[in-house]
């Protein structure tokens, strides 16, 4: 698996999300990170793991405290694709914008235009026929 499909999986579970967001505060210890659930340490150590494998944080070897740390470089891989994308799609929608601009600048330019939405004879002829209609249904009915 690339290493942003990593990243993503890893951040796919909320509990591991909610981890990365306490570390943007500061490094904590595993003990530290396991405190507000209601799981085991070694549970929190899985979560972690998943997380040291996609490079968002590691754990140093500071003798016994051992405290993890979030990498941030990792964040400007996933900025930088996100951020690809959202301007595609920022210039499909550019271009549509100037396609409808285009197009109501030749609606307010084509007399026709306003008198067709001025005059409603679609509907008005609907409901002359929905009329007829019922007339025809009751003379069938009697």
């Amino acid at each position: 698996m690339d290493e942003l499909s990593l990243v993503f999986a890893a951040l796919a579970d909320p509990t591991r999300r909610d981890m990365v967001a306490r570390l943007t505060e500061a490094d904590a210890t595993v003990s530290e990170l396991a405190a507000p659930y209601d799981v085991s340490i070694q549970a929190v150590s899985k979560h972690l793991k998943v997380l040291e494998d996609a490079g968002l944080v590691t754990r140093s070897r500071d003798a016994q405290r051992r405290p993890v740390h979030l990498e941030a470089e990792v964040f400007d891989l996933m900025t930088a694709w996100i951020e690809r994308y959202q301007q595609r799609a920022e210039l499909r929608y550019r271009r549509l914008d100037a396609v409808l601009d285009a197009l109501n600048d030749t609606d307010s330019n084509d007399p026709d235009s306003k008198d067709s939405d001025s005059t409603d004879s679609g509907s008005t002829d609907a409901h002359s026929n929905d009329t007829h209609t019922d007339t025809t249904r009751k003379g069938h009915a009697s």
